[in-house]
């Protein structure tokens, strides 16, 4: 066991690597509070803040706060308008790892992504506290990608990005139980955007809300994708929208800035996707967009329960297109006709 007594410190770039010699397990038991530098040279080239690498059955807890002190990064943040940037610092990353566990810890606006997972299997995640401002660029809460059995349960992410976001290579990742906003909702993808990603299947996001977001449950990919790939299976259920832009979401000509190279219909295939018992109020009077790519249509939507009326008023509408879409129980917005 590895113990961070309560106390402030300010530390720069650490890294935790494995594997571990004769050891069955390991806890890190944070209870301090960790203050990021906020020298970005101290920073190498792919330097996160704590990184944690090649261990299996490592658990992370403690009541601790890792603060990536953000608002001093965040202005040499160029990604949000340019394709080519340097990425800053992700507060908690776990790259490669097996059996993690992680609960009953908080950051606070981190200078990039607060929690990214990559290559791991087998991750539960609990009672984990995320906030940042909603103006903070690209501090997704959870990222993960070529990541399997993933769970988070039981949370609460404020920030200026995804609450979650699902990359490439993902399976078998369940989200329960998480409070979303403000930021930009629980997303799938985006996907499509370089070579060599992999399929993303068995995605379950159920029993949770999102408050103020600028989207609820989206996917997205983007056009002119180097590869064809899949996205399939993925089940949004009982999920409460309060004052939310974009309730329901699917986007497959995602593009984040003033123009994109490629104008040609995006080559992830979508299929297999239920929204169920999804209610609450939409800030927009499009509450569900469904908008597939006509390259490669999206099969077998299924909307089932759907109650979603427009906040300032008039009736909520859909908007469709390329996408074969079935109805069952309550349909508020109206279907759309493809």
């Amino acid at each position: 066991m590895l113990v961070i007594p309560k106390a402030h410190y300010l530390v720069g770039p650490m890294q935790f690597r494995g594997p571990c010699r004769k050891v069955t397990s390991l806890t890190v038991n944070m209870q301090g509070y960790l203050r990021a530098s906020t020298d970005l040279r101290k920073y190498g080239p792919t330097d996160e803040w704590v990184e944690f690498g090649w261990v299996d059955r490592l658990t992370l807890t403690g009541g601790g706060t890792f603060d990536g002190q953000g608002v001093h990064s965040w202005p040499y943040n160029k990604c949000p308008k340019q394709l080519k940037c340097k990425l800053l610092p992700t507060s908690i990353k776990f790259v490669s790892m097996t059996n993690t566990i992680v609960r009953n810890i908080a950051s606070v606006n981190s200078k990039f992504f607060h929690i990214a997972l990559v290559g791991c299997h087998g991750f539960a995640g609990g009672n984990i506290r995320i906030s940042a401002p909603a103006n903070s660029p690209n501090t997704d809460g959870i990222h993960m990608e070529r990541s399997t059995g993933v769970t988070i349960y039981s949370s609460s992410i404020s920030t200026g990005d995804d609450c979650v976001s699902i990359g490439n290579g993902c399976s078998h990742v369940s989200i329960s139980g998480v409070t979303c906003g403000p930021g930009h909702g629980f997303s799938i993808g985006s996907l499509g955007r370089y070579p060599n990603e992999q399929d993303v299947h068995g995605v379950v996001i159920r029993d949770s809300s999102v408050q103020g977001t600028t989207n609820g449950v989206r996917i997205k990919t983007w056009s002119g994708s180097p590869a064809k790939t899949t996205a399939s299976n993925l089940t949004f259920d009982n999920i409460i929208m309060t004052n939310v832009m974009n309730p329901i979401i699917i986007d497959q000509t995602y593009c984040p800035y003033v123009s994109c190279a490629s104008s040609t219909p995006s080559r992830v295939k979508l299929s297999n996707i239920s929204f169920k018992n999804i209610r609450g109020t939409s800030a927009s009077q499009i509450a569900v967009t469904l908008r597939c790519s006509k390259g490669m249509p999206c099969e077998n939507v299924n909307l089932k329960n759907v109650h979603l009326t427009y906040a300032h008023g008039d009736l909520a509408a859909s908007l469709c297109t390329n996408a074969k879409v079935k109805y069952s129980g309550t349909q508020l917005p109206a279907p759309c006709i493809d």
